[in-house]
């Protein structure tokens, strides 16, 4: 056996990051009082930071609305900026009816989204709408999740998050 050591495989080669040149402005800083960015669980709204500001913007006067393409017709959910059939950007926002039946649901008991683990246990489902050929998932509230059942009548509303920013629920509505 030799003394000597056994000769190293070169490892990568690491460069220090290069900063932005001074000249650069910086992105400006958003606060949050409850999440950190990255793990929030609700989008950002403004429409310097999504296209689909005005989802968002009907959210906060209590419409729950999503985009269809005329050309095709095609209704879309999630809301989109350009038709995924034919493409075009000519979209209109319509609507959405407010009523609808749990088609299935879930309970969360651990392990929620940061901000909202005081709110647990809470039911989670999707939801077929009356009237309209989507089928959309979300929280349900207004009920215990041991009371709800699949066909529960349900209402489709806006609420505000608390931090300016709107999303939407669905509230239990039959016994």
């Amino acid at each position: 056996m030799s003394s000597e050591p056994r000769p190293r495989r070169p490892g990568p080669i690491l460069a220090a990051p290069v900063p932005p040149p001074p000249e650069a402005p910086l992105p400006p800083v958003r606060t949050r009082e409850r999440r950190p960015f990255l793990l929030d669980f609700f989008p950002l709204e403004s429409s310097d930071q999504t296209r689909l500001s005005r989802f968002f913007d009907r959210l906060k006067e209590g419409r729950v609305s999503t985009t269809r393409c005329p050309k095709d017709g095609l209704l879309h959910w999630p809301p989109r900026t350009a038709c995924p059939q034919c493409h075009s950007e000519e979209l209109e926002w319509v609507d959405l009816p407010e009523v609808g039946h749990v088609y299935a649901f879930s309970a969360v008991l651990g392990g929620a989204p940061l901000g909202m683990e005081d709110e647990v246990p809470f039911a989670v489902g999707l939801v077929d709408l009356d009237g309209a050929p989507l089928r959309l998932f979300g929280r349900i509230e207004g009920r215990p999740w041991t009371e709800l059942q699949i066909g529960s009548a349900v209402r489709l509303e806006s609420f505000d998050i608390g931090d300016g920013r709107y999303f939407y629920r669905f509230r239990a509505t039959d016994p």
